[in-house]
């Protein structure tokens, strides 16, 4: 057997050419495979880790499409269901749109990888990673960013890599390289890293209000045990690396003097303007003085383009010397200023909860909304399906900058941001058992200039509040940025749009007054320092205690009310072999009780029931036809009912959920009436207490003792004795069964 196995291994090898590397990465084996697999691809690498398995190709353009002005990468990543043995839901029993998930991955991939291609290389490139095989314990997150990291290492496009990345967690207080996904339930910490060898490139995290300084020593943890991984991939490279391409890029020094003389002067102006549209108008007219005053070598697109690219660099020039020179920015603040903010509450009167959080000319109308149970999202993933409570999503319409734009389903801009702000809030949510309610909250972007995401951020803690969600703590959000220039930089508070489009990092921390609750980095350039980080983090800290400074002018915490119109949600647990009862057969009794009550009723397989409903009378009305049905009378208690039938020995009451009692006709009154309709008709609503159950299990109920107007009983007369009650009628005289005879009717005298 094992013979044969080699025999296989040797006609693989002889038929392919395979190159392969194998390390030992935090527990598990990583192994990189190449020359078997996509060999039409400029390069694919299949890549394991643990048995999580992906493939990662890279096809490139050989020519850039003519008059393009910007780089054309696309990232696809994409899981199949049979990696994890499942076949996908729905009609067509295929995978369709991509999910939310990997929406989120294939931004993960695209943002560390896309400052590493050498400037003014324009060819459209794609990235495609699909996951083969998913072991459920290693996230195929950070092994899709080794593949496609190695992948284009070897395809010979102008990629300055390689990148490692690694998943940083924090469990029992220690550092933990690539956590398991069971063992990310415990963790504190969830945090993604990428860089190269000498800098980290991106970040992306969720933490449970973790201080500064942890967050860093984490996201330096991640870059140190990303080294083997990098040595690997150039391992590699050494032995599968194509020939690099032949590219020539434009002289972009071609049109500098001439757009310098024409442009300096206007842009000086515009970027000492603090107003956004008034700087875009001088923007304006410094680019139509270049296309009249400028001329270029030939009307070919790619000259056009070449101008474009020229313009842009004199204005990063511009804005960022200035800044770096005089320490001053473009609105005139300086380094650490926050702009100017307004938070406003209960914007809105429908609504459960809403907020307006205005940060200089940043805007977000932020709603949220409560609900139940039937609310929760089912989330589809290779691990299997879960139930999501806490929804966030974020609109960013075109007239949020004064453009005129398409708006359709949301994209990966639109997912990304709201994702971050949900992994910022979702640390301070109260858990479900405290708080049973599904929260929605919808972030309208009404304007932008600079940070709306971390705008949403400010305004979806000042709406849940609103809503009298009992939050851990507010959360604010602040966006940071860099300019960098040789050895010199500068950390920015608050980025401007401007200045997140010309600088070099947009470096995004939210948190609470305690720590940090999520940290999102994107750069431009090759990679940042740990001591520029540290300085970021540290101007961030100021920065977010400020904001909730000014948040806690609007509100400090949650109400103690829910809104008028939020639905109010009881829970209770009943017995799980009662579950079956409260149902019915067919859903008829649930279904008999929500039509009665007007309520939602959502029962889980643990017996925990909510009822919910924004009117506390329908809660009461399901509430006791449930615990009607679940629980037991309790002998001495005062019940008020209903009578249901009437029998010459006495009266059937209907008094506890769907149980029925008998009032004897000696316990109808004072004084034994001569028959029961005397006292009592059918349909009438009476109180009784019960005295008991005989032996038999039959129950016995007393109205005698019970004022039929309070529902109160009725206090004994000072020495008179207390009655007992027998736990079955008492035996007549004469007679075999006490009252039995009674109830037969007279008996004859025998003659």
């Amino acid at each position: 057997m094992q013979s044969d196995r080699n025999k296989s291994e040797n006609e693989r090898h002889i038929m392919f050419d395979i190159h392969r590397v194998e390390i030992d990465w935090g527990g598990r084996k990583l192994k990189l495979e190449t020359g078997q697999i996509a060999r039409q691809a400029d390069a694919a690498v299949l890549a394991q880790y643990g048995e999580t398995t992906v493939l990662a190709t890279v096809v490139g353009a050989r020519s850039a499409k003519p008059g393009i002005d910007f780089f054309p990468l696309t990232v696809n990543y994409q899981e199949r269901t049979y990696a994890a043995g499942k076949i996908p839901g729905g009609y067509f029993k295929r995978e369709g749109r991509p999910t939310e998930k990997e929406t989120l991955t294939s931004r993960l991939i695209d943002r560390p990888i896309r400052p590493l291609f050498v400037e003014g290389f324009k060819n459209e490139t794609q990235v495609v990673v699909t996951v083969m095989s998913h072991d459920l314990e290693n996230d195929p997150d950070i092994v899709a960013m080794v593949a496609a990291s190695a992948a284009l290492t070897l395809s010979g496009l102008p990629f300055l890599g390689p990148i490692g990345a690694a998943r940083v967690g924090v469990i029992n207080g220690e550092f933990v390289l690539n956590p398991m996904v069971d063992e990310m339930k415990e963790s504190s910490l969830d945090l993604v890293v990428a860089g190269t060898h000498d800098a980290v490139m991106m970040v992306e995290s969720e933490a449970k209000e973790l201080p500064e300084q942890q967050m860093l020593e984490a996201v330096m943890f991640g870059h140190k045990h990303m080294q083997p991984v990098i040595q690997a991939i150039i391992k590699l490279a050494e032995k599968a690396a194509k020939e690099p391409w032949d590219i020539k890029l434009p002289d972009k020094d071609k049109y500098k003097a001439e757009v310098k003389r024409v442009a300096e002067k206007t842009l000086q102006e515009a970027f000492s303007t603090k107003e956004k549209m008034k700087r875009n108008d001088l923007v304006g007219v410094a680019k139509k003085a270049i296309s009249e005053h400028v001329q270029l070598e030939s009307d070919s697109p790619d000259e056009k383009v070449l101008l474009s690219d020229t313009f842009k660099s004199l204005e990063m020039d511009i804005m960022r010397g200035d800044v770096i020179r005089t320490k001053r920015r473009i609105d005139g603040r300086d380094l650490e200023t926050v702009r100017p903010i307004l938070s406003q509450v209960h914007v809105l009167p429908r609504t459960h909860g809403s907020a307006l959080f205005t940060r200089g000319e940043t805007q977000a109308l932020v709603v949220a909304t409560l609900g139940t149970g039937e609310d929760e999202q089912y989330v589809d993933s290779l691990e299997g399906t879960k139930k999501e409570r806490f929804l966030l999503h974020y609109n960013f319409p075109p007239y949020s900058v004064g453009e005129v734009g398409r708006m359709g389903s949301p994209g990966r801009r639109e997912i990304g941001h709201g994702k971050l702000a949900w992994r910022a809030i979702r640390p301070t949510l109260p858990v479900q058992e405290e708080f049973p309610y599904t929260l929605r909250v919808v972030s309208e972007i009404t304007e932008s200039n600079g940070s709306s995401s971390m705008a949403t951020v400010c305004g979806t803690s000042l709406a849940l509040m609103d809503a009298g969600v009992p939050l851990k703590a507010p959360v604010a959000g602040i966006a940071m940025g860099l300019i960098k220039e040789g050895n010199d930089f500068v950390v920015l508070s608050d980025i401007l749009g401007d200045e997140d489009h010309l600088g070099d990092m947009d470096f995004k921390v939210a948190g609470t007054q305690n720590g940090v609750t999520s940290l999102q980095m994107d750069i431009k350039i090759t990679g940042i320092t740990e001591e520029i980080m540290r300085v970021a983090l540290e101007q961030a800290h100021k920065g977010r205690i400020h904001i909730l400074g000014e948040m806690s002018k609007a509100l400090s915490g949650a109400r103690e009310e829910l809104g008028e119109y939020a639905p109010r949600i009881e829970t209770i647990k009943i017995p799980t072999d009662k579950i079956r009862e409260v149902i019915g057969s067919g859903g008829s009794v649930i279904r008999e009780i929500v039509a009665e009550s007007g309520a939602k009723i959502d029962i889980e397989d643990d017996g925990t029931v909510k009822i919910a409903s924004a009117n506390r009378e329908s809660i009461e009305k399901a509430l006791a036809r449930i615990r009607g049905i679940t629980s037991e009378p309790e002998v001495g208690q005062i019940y008020k009912g209903k009578i249901v039938k009437i029998m010459e020995f006495g009266a059937f009451v209907n008094f506890f959920g769907a149980k029925d009692g008998l009032v004897h006709i000696s316990q109808l009154s004072q004084g034994r009436p001569a028959t029961v309709a005397e006292v009592v008709k059918e349909g009438q609503e009476v109180y009784v207490k019960l005295l008991g159950f005989d032996d038999r299990g039959k129950t016995r109920l007393s109205m005698k003792i019970v004022d039929q107007e309070t529902g109160q009983e009725i206090p004994r007369a000072e020495g008179e004795p207390e009655e007992v009650f027998e736990s079955r009628p008492p035996r007549r005289e004469g007679g075999r069964g006490g009252d039995r005879g009674r109830d037969r009717g007279p008996r004859r005298e025998r003659g």
